[in-house]
């Protein structure tokens, strides 16, 4: 199993954005597959430097690539590339 983590910082003022950003890629998990669990997360401590979170997982590295390149996560996607300041993203095997 493979575990994809995102973190983003995201520009001020981008607050509704953020949040259909993140509604948009929650609704993927009833549309992709290879999708085996999904979650997002926006941070809660202004003391911290990113403002939301996905931990998603997949059977395989194969299963990820599909992910990230099925349309309608590339169009999601789009969205993010205007408000956000930063990403970090982690994949591991569990």
């Amino acid at each position: 199993m493979i575990k994809h983590i995102v973190m983003w910082k995201f520009k001020d003022g981008e607050k509704e954005n953020m949040k259909k950003f993140l509604e948009g890629l929650n609704s993927l998990k009833n549309i992709i597959p290879e999708i085996k669990y999904m979650e997002t997360g926006i941070n809660i401590n202004p003391k911290n430097d990113y403002d939301a979170i996905l931990i998603s997982e997949f059977e395989t590295m194969e299963d990820l690539e599909k992910y990230k390149n099925n349309p309608e996560h590339v169009k999601v996607s789009a969205l993010c590339k205007q408000i956000r300041i930063d990403r970090q993203a982690i994949d591991y095997e569990f």
